[in-house]
């Protein structure tokens, strides 16, 4: 299958706006979510504890919570991106080794997810304006036993 350059071009954009949110996220500049998101955004991180919310909410609970973790890294890939338009819906993989000091102790654990977008061309280029996280699992979280996918 030919691409236009269209195509490779929104692709290019959409990749770079994937690796923008994990280097705002794994510097704690929560506000270059401002440059990924679109101002009426959802974001669901329900599955892995967190909450549903916009992005100025989402800004506020991550800058709550990610205190709690000495350092973290979002590494995404894979990325099965559908454009139609202005608009594209993505899934990408995510795995996230975090570390918790424990006291004397340091725990290292890994999340492995994917992250489920739907994304828009703006003026200003893409915008994710829903993501959700998917689950397929977490090993080595202090207290909470090692898991897979979440089932119904």
């Amino acid at each position: 299958m030919t691409m236009s350059l269209q195509e490779i071009s929104d692709r290019m954009e959409i990749q770079d706006l994937l690796v923008r949110y994990s280097h705002a996220v794994d510097s704690r500049n929560f506000d270059d979510f401002d440059n990924v998101f679109t101002p009426d955004a959802t974001i669901d991180y329900t599955v892995f504890g967190g909450p549903v919310g916009d992005r100025e909410e989402t800004k506020k609970y991550l800058t709550e919570t990610m205190p709690m973790f000495s350092s973290f890294q979002h590494m995404v890939s894979t990325s099965q991106i559908t454009i139609d338009g202005d608009t594209a819906k993505v899934r990408t993989i995510c795995h996230n080794p975090m570390v918790m000091p424990m006291g004397e102790q340091t725990a290292v654990f890994f999340c492995g997810l994917w992250y489920i977008d739907e994304m828009i061309r703006t003026p200003e280029g893409w915008r994710i304006t829903k993501r959700v996280e998917e689950k397929s699992y977490m090993h080595g979280m202090p207290g909470i036993p090692d898991s897979g996918p979440a089932t119904a």
